[in-house]
């Protein structure tokens, strides 16, 4: 994060978020503001946000203190006050500004900054006063909400009923400030695939007069977003949900609490074309219907033009397809290209002449990456937004001319997904640790104007959905926690200090497992109309992986006694429902895998794993009926379904468990070639490497190691990077070397994850990882959480060194796997 000018020379507590500064603290000290008492002041001249970030500092208060501090935009009526307000917004903010009594050098200007201070005898009859200063709308809100995060209020107090610890008293210390910018200029959330919790929930039970997702909703929604720092929201936008822009109240309201409002990637111009669109998807056609298009997207840029959007350029289908015309690539992209010249004269014509100035985001997701990639010409002030592959890997990001257009690049990044190989859409289990990787990733070759990241639902992916925010507001800050830190400062803030390690331990091996294979990945098989096996897993292999989820548990079952009564809500919905449930979801398909593979010849000890399947089942239904029905009073009923919640998109939707019957004979499922069992595998992070470092929390041994920095040129196999060297010790015969890699992308936009790979001291070999969304090799790597990669080389029993270089920077390995292999070793 930068530091601003206006820093310099004041004693200042630098600390990046309130959940690590400490600077609210329960002890007086000299000249430090006592927040028990005061007033909170602000402007009936400022924006409206700010009143209600106001409004929302009082309640927050309250439910630190006890007693609801005053809120007022008029004169004070006690010695001490919070004063809040945004820069030439606020007469008496202004005021001390102006006769040098605050001092804020170039806050003027800056984007989205902001000053906590304290300042002394700010007005007559006031002896103190704690004045957060923003440099704009948002700075100001930012700020005060900064000092509710440091009072110890969770940005999920409503989202997930983190109450607050009560303190007796609260101590702002003097010449403690609070600042900007945020390391990314736009930031925010795509609520997404919400037919299954969050627009049952708004229709029943939080806003049925409404029977919808509506302003009630969304209020609630940009309250969050401004708490975590957020700025921009693509809204909900399936068929089952009435249009956001259909009730002007949303954008009226989004505009009120600052939010830009945008659209998704196949939702140009702040269209809903789900909902809106009426002449078919046919008609939805620029080469033949210009005329028509045009108009549909005018209307909305007329309606919207004088609120603060990010507009989507270019064009998809009517839902989450390809653009209907333009004919091959070529065709597509010059249509493209012809629909960029007229969407900027709608905003030309109905935002502002200057289109230079007016944010536009283009993203290359899906089909539309090749269309690019083909030399589509985007204007320059642009954003160009990368998107991931669907699970959390990004498929391309800028090269070093790209980085230099003015309009800069973005991410677009799945916490949730509907879609092929299968679907993720119940459980949030993205692990920490990709998250900061790959969006440290894009950090680092520029993307920073715009991150969008899609939450489903929000519930339960609130740890994901903080992480991926905190990150865009201080990219830096989050990388060096990384995710262990990160993950013991979220259950610190939710839960307290003492308590962090073990949950963070928990969390920790809970994202392992289930990186392994998804709750919602339990299934082998991919591709339209395939029919689902069984696990390639022995019954003795799927029991050691049972076993972990048990030890898991019955960690977490002795937290859950520790957690105070006032908590439990907020336990149950971060931590307990995920992991049980999860836990539930593997013993469900893996003892009723082990009755298909035992009732022939164990039929006693198949029924009873039978029985186990069934109560399994019966706990993720229980589990979930309490979410729904018995957490917080009932709050979150119709929130949570699990997946596979209907027979809708059933193609990547893994199909509903059927457990096997109390008095099942017969097998129920096609078993799936078995796993090798007699392989000799090498973690990647037993070693360490010049030019290597070591990534905790993602692959099966839970590191990997990252061959160099993605700012570093590729390298030829006539002169490879620095390599790692394994010293291994075989039994008589040959064995063939495969690779384990985390199934990202190359940095490039090429089509292979390359390292250079030699045994002992034969000259290295070129060893590629072919990289195509769709194929099958994606779908088994973003399914199993790794590419297994054939190198060629055999290697005879006995000791031998294996040498894995860099070619291509970013490669991730996780494992040297040795398999036996017939005809002897020559």
């Amino acid at each position: 994060m930068r530091l601003a000018s206006f820093l310099v020379g004041l004693a200042l507590a630098v600390l990046a978020t309130s959940a690590q500064a400490q600077w609210v603290v329960d002890k007086a000290s000299p000249d430090a503001f006592a927040i028990a008492g005061a007033e909170i002041l602000h402007s009936e001249t400022d924006f409206p946000v700010v009143g209600l970030a106001a409004q929302d500092l009082r309640d927050d208060l309250a439910a630190v203190t006890g007693k609801p501090p005053r809120l007022s935009t008029g004169a004070p009526s006690g010695k001490t006050a919070i004063v809040v307000g945004t820069l030439g917004r606020n007469p008496l903010i202004d005021g001390l500004v102006r006769d040098g009594r605050l001092k804020v050098g170039d806050l003027s200007g800056a984007w989205e900054s902001f000053v906590i201070a304290v300042v002394d005898r700010p007005a007559p009859g006031l002896d103190k006063a704690l004045v957060i200063v923003g440099s704009d709308r948002r700075g100001a809100a930012y700020g005060v909400y900064e000092l509710s995060r440091a009072a110890g209020v969770s940005p999920w107090t409503w989202w997930a009923d983190v109450k607050p610890r009560r303190r007796k008293a609260l101590y702002v210390a003097a010449d403690t400030r609070r600042f900007g910018p945020p390391s990314v200029k736009y930031r925010g959330i795509f609520i997404n695939d919400e037919d299954w919790g969050l627009q049952p929930w708004a229709a029943k039970t939080f806003d049925p007069a409404y029977g919808d997702i509506g302003p009630k909703t969304y209020e609630k929604v940009f309250q969050l977003l401004l708490r975590l720092k957020a700025n921009t929201l693509w809204p909900a936008m399936h068929e089952v949900t009435k249009p956001f822009n259909a009730d002007p109240t949303n954008a009226a309201l989004a505009d009120r609490w600052g939010i830009v409002m945008g659209s998704s990637h196949a939702e140009p111009m702040l269209r809903n074309n789900v909902g809106e669109w009426k002449a078919g998807a046919q008609a939805y056609n620029y080469a033949t219907n210009r005329q028509g298009v045009l108009d549909y997207w005018r209307e909305r840029t007329k309606a919207n033009g004088g609120y603060e959007n990010i507009y989507t350029l270019g064009m998809r289908g009517i839902h989450d397809s390809g653009m209907v015309g333009g004919g091959d690539i070529d065709g597509q992209r010059a249509l493209l290209e012809t629909i960029f010249a007229d969407q900027r004269g709608l905003i030309a014509d109905h935002v502002s002449p200057k289109v230079e100035t007016v944010p536009q985001a283009f993203t290359a997701y899906k089909e539309v990456l090749d269309v690019y990639r083909s030399g589509l010409k985007v204007p320059d002030d642009v954003t160009l937004v990368w998107p991931d592959d669907n699970f959390g890997y990004i498929r391309q990001l800028p090269n070093a001319e790209e980085r230099k257009r003015s309009g800069g690049s973005g991410v677009y990044y799945h916490l949730s997904y509907l879609g092929a190989p299968l679907s993720h859409l119940w459980l949030s289990t993205t692990p920490p640790a990709l998250v900061i990787e790959e969006m440290g990733r894009a950090w680092d070759l520029g993307a920073r104007k715009l991150w969008i990241v899609n939450v489903g639902d929000i519930k339960p992916a609130e740890l994901e959905t903080q992480l991926f925010l905190d990150m865009a507001w201080d990219v830096e800050r989050v990388r060096a926690q990384g995710a262990d830190g990160y993950v013991e400062q979220f259950a610190s803030d939710a839960f307290g200090p003492d308590r962090k390690a073990a949950i963070a331990e928990i969390l920790a091996a809970h994202h392992q497992l289930n990186f392994e294979r998804k709750p919602e990945h339990l299934q082998w098989f991919w591709g339209k109309g395939a029919t689902p096996r069984s696990s390639p897993l022995s019954v003795e292999q799927a029991d050691a992986r049972l076993a972990r989820f048990d030890a898991l548990t019955a960690k977490l079952d002795g937290e859950t006694a520790r957690i105070p009564a006032d908590r439990r809500d907020a336990w149950f919905e971060l931590v307990q429902y995920p992991v049980r449930a999860a836990a539930a979801a593997n013993h469900r398909v893996f003892d009723a895998e082990a009755f298909d593979r035992l009732v022939g010849e164990r039929p006693d000890e198949a029924r009873r794993r039978a029985a186990k399947a069934r109560a399994a089942d019966a706990e993720v239904a229980a589990l979930t009926r309490r979410f729904n029905d018995e957490v917080a009073g009932g709050k979150w009923r119709g929130i949570m379904a699990v997946e596979p919640a209907d027979g809708q998109w059933t193609s990547f939707r893994q199909r509903p468990f059927v457990a096997p019957a109390a008095d099942a004979t017969a097998t129920r499922l096609t078993p799936s070639p078995p796993a090798d069992t007699d392989v000799i595998v090498v973690e990647a992070e037993t070693v360490r490497g010049d030019g290597w470092r070591r990534l905790n929390g993602l692959g099966r041994g839970g590191a990997v190691m990252v061959a160099g920095m993605v700012t570093e040129p590729s390298r030829t196999l006539a002169e490879p990077g620095p390599g790692l060297r394994y010293a291994v010790t075989l039994p008589a015969g040959a064995w063939s070397l495969d690779l384990d890699l985390l199934p990202t992308f190359p940095l490039n936009g090429e089509t292979a994850l390359r390292l250079a790979v030699s045994a002992d001291d034969a000259p290295p070999i070129e060893v590629a990882a072919q990289r195509k969304v769709g194929d099958k090799a994606w779908a088994e790597g973003v399914l199993d959480g790794r590419l297994q990669v054939a190198t060629g080389l055999t290697l005879c029993g006995g000791k031998r060194t294996v040498r894995v270089a860099r070619l291509d920077s970013g490669v991730a390995l996780d494992a040297l796997v040795l398999r036996p292999v017939a005809g002897g070793c020559r």
